[in-house]
């Protein structure tokens, strides 16, 4: 139905790791992100994950973002969500989840 998202490698840049995600996010594509970012070290890291390539976002991909949220959180580290699309956005104002999460351009 939507694109495959892909991941693409990892960047870390000090205590920054910054993790590009293109295509859908929903719950067909959610195992691979899942499996992308499970392997990551948040302890004292802030993960940025730039969303500015997302075509598409279910309460399943706004469920991943939660999940790893509170998992930064629990690692004592730090999410960060950039370039959401509109649509994304809309999701998270919709859900009241906005307020939850760092946004950045």
């Amino acid at each position: 139905m939507h694109s495959t998202p892909n991941t693409d490698t990892a960047v870390h840049a000090g205590p920054r790791t910054v993790l590009a995600l293109t295509g859908a996010l929903d719950m067909d594509t959610v195992p691979r992100v899942t499996a992308a970012t499970d392997t990551l070290v948040l302890a004292g890291r802030t993960l940025v994950l730039d969303l500015s390539a997302v075509t598409f976002m279910d309460s399943s991909g706004l469920n991943t973002l939660l999940i790893l949220r509170n998992r930064a959180e629990a690692e004592h580290g730090t999410l960060e969500l950039c370039g959401l699309p509109d649509q994304a956005l809309r999701l998270l104002d919709i859900t009241g989840a906005r307020d939850l999460f760092t946004l950045t351009p």
